[in-house]
Formats: structure tokens, sequence, C-alpha cells
């Protein structure tokens, strides 16, 4: 992939009016930019909304399929809220100034699953710096059947992906901690990451350990001690991950993959055509602003142009900063898109799976 960088010749004073005002913000009320009490609260609550129903299955108590079904799903929607309001601030370096609490808070994404090395690369690298970018942008380069982008290259299958996308939104987290972070750490390292000396190797361990962990704890033990048929608790550990899988891939995609959001194409020589801060506005959308517990609910992710913007600051503050983000962007003619609703964005996010699998081209700029 060749070199990107980002033109400094459109509007370069909007982003640093925009800081210069963020920056005034957290002055004057004399705040942190990081979390506080609220996020301790609700990083104890996400743990325990997955930990505990996975405890109560591993005692063997648990007779009843249904009931082993719907512990095992309310164990997947704490395990969304970690993803979601905990892990997702502490890798980006918000969670807290202190950079120990935030490594350690990190490893939350690898007690479900992941790995917290491999998310950093693909979403603070890859997916921050360059959205809605082919090749660039790790989050839209999809397998053949999926078309997230009017750039990528269509198949007569991608007519149907309005339908069956669902589907693969719920296998993703399965995939993530299967074959995902395996796949990825080697294709990051043929990319120029994870090169030092033994680190590959280190990262290898460091993944198969932490997944030999989780595994052992949320399928393992509950086959061992759970009077049912394996069948039954392997299902039942399946849709755990279908709910996870779901609710996080449909949060994160409407507010890129939309019919309004941009998909840029480099010039010849790597340029981006827009300055980095105003590629982070026509790419991005938020939705639902009126929502405070569903924004409280996934880690203020409703707010991702200010998450794009500053990744650095802590999800709590965004409702506050939109209102900054908004008005100077439509001082300076700068687009900020939002939709009304959650459902409104969904249904939108549908209608652009739908126009990609149709149509070759939609708005790049």
């Amino acid at each position: 992939m060749k070199k990107l960088k980002f033109s400094k010749t459109r509007s370069p004073e909007f982003a640093k009016t925009l800081q210069k005002r963020v920056d005034n913000y957290f002055k004057r009320n004399n705040k942190s930019k990081y979390g506080n009490i609220n996020m301790v609260i609700k990083t104890i609550l996400m743990l325990s909304t997955f930990f505990f129903p996975l405890i109560i299955i591993s005692t063997g108590i648990i007779a009843n399929p249904f009931l082993l079904f719907a512990l095992y799903i309310v164990s997947g929607l704490g395990m969304a809220g970690i993803g979601m309001s905990v892990m997702h601030d502490a890798i980006h370096g918000s969670y807290s100034k202190n950079r120990t609490v935030n490594k350690y808070i990190g490893y939350t994404m690898n007690l479900i699953g992941a790995n917290a090395n491999i998310w950093r690369v693909q979403h603070n690298v890859l997916h921050h710096t360059y959205p809605n970018i082919d090749n660039a942008d790790d989050d839209i380069n999809q397998p053949f059947f999926l078309r997230f982008s009017p750039n990528a290259k269509r198949y007569w299958i991608h007519r149907f992906q309005h339908f069956y996308v669902w589907f693969f939104y719920c296998l993703s987290t399965i995939s993530r901690i299967t074959t995902k972070d395996f796949v990825q750490l080697r294709r990051f390292k043929k990319m120029g990451f994870f090169n030092k000396d033994g680190e590959y190797r280190n990262k290898l361990m460091n993944i198969t350990l932490w997944k030999a962990l989780y595994f052992s704890y949320a399928l393992v033990l509950p086959l061992i001690m759970v009077p049912q048929a394996a069948w039954i608790i392997i299902l039942a550990f399946l849709c755990m991950h279908f709910v996870t899988g779901l609710c996080i891939s449909i949060i994160f995609q409407t507010a890129h993959v939309m019919p309004d959001t941009a998909f840029p194409k480099p010039n010849n020589d790597g340029i981006i055509a827009n300055e980095w801060a105003i590629h982070q506005l026509i790419t991005t959308s938020n939705y639902a602003p009126r929502s405070r517990f569903f924004s409280w609910l996934i880690g203020g992710l409703n707010y991702q142009i200010e998450h794009h913007l500053f990744p650095n600051i802590c999800h709590i503050h965004y409702r506050n900063l939109s209102r900054i983000v908004s008005e100077t962007a439509k001082e300076f003619g700068v687009t900020y898109l939002v939709k009304k609703t959650f459902i409104v964005a969904v249904w939108d996010h549908v209608k652009m799976l739908r126009q990609l699998g149709r149509a070759e081209m939609v708005k790049q700029q």
C-alpha cells in the first residue's frame, strides 16, 4: 500500500480552531479529559454482567437449558458492554491519565477472547487514521462476499448483502476469538508491525495463551460442569457471541457505512483531498444524540464524530463536545452528519448496503 498523506491546504484553520475551543472547554470547566468515578462504576457493572452469569453456569447448578441460554446471552451483553464502554477507552488511552491503568483495563479485551494488541493496530492505527479509505481502513476491508465501499470490487452476490449481512455480523466475534487475531497478526507483520526481534513470536504466544484462558472458563468449564448435552452448551455459547457480534457490528458500522458518508480515493501520489480533521467528519456519522441512556450503554459511540476527532478524550465528555464540534463545523462550512435516532441510522445503513450491492459508485468526496 502506498504511503498516504492528508492535504494541508484545505481549511487548516478548522482543526486549530476546534482544538482550541475544546481545550478551553476543559480549562473553563476545570474538567479532566479522562474518565471519572462513573467510568469505574460502569467498568464494574459491565465486568459483572459478563462474569457473573458464567460463574453461575460453571457451578453446575443450571440444569434448565432455557436458563442456560439466558445466562449466556446476558453474559454476551456484558461482553458487548466491555468492548464498547471499557476496553475501547482504555486502549485509546482515554480511560485514565495513568498509562498503567489504561494498559491493564485494556486487557479486559483479552478477557473476552480477543486481543488488545491486534485491536490497537486495526482500530487505533488503521481505522482511526484512514476511515473509509480502501486498503487502508481495516474496518471496510471485508471478505469478498461483503462490499462496504463503492471503491471495492462488486460481485453479483452483493445484490443480496443487505439480507445476509446480519448473519455475518453475528459471527464477527466468533471469528475474532478463533482465527481473525492470528490472521491479522501475520498480515500486520507484513505491513511493518511487530517486526522487532522476537516480537512476532511473543505476540503469537500472548494471543494463544489469552485465548486458552478465555475458552477454559467460557466454554470448557461449563462443558465439564453443566448437566446438559455438549451440543446444547456449545449452542448456548455461540448464542452469546451472536448477541455480542450483532451489537458491536451494528454500532460501529452505522457510523461509517452510510449513504451520506464519503469514501475518498487518494490521488496517484497518495494524497487524500482533505485535511485530517475534515476527513474524519465527512466519513463519519453520529446518531441518536438525545438518548442519554443509549449513549451511556454503548460507550458514547453514537458520537462517533467526536470520538474520531478526539480519541484521547474519554467518551463521557462527547455529548458536551458535540455542541462545540457541530457549531465549529457550521462556522467553517464543514459537513456534520447526524441521524436523529438509532433506528433511522440502522435503516440508512441497510439502504447503503443495498446501494453498494447494486451500484458501482456512490459518494466519494
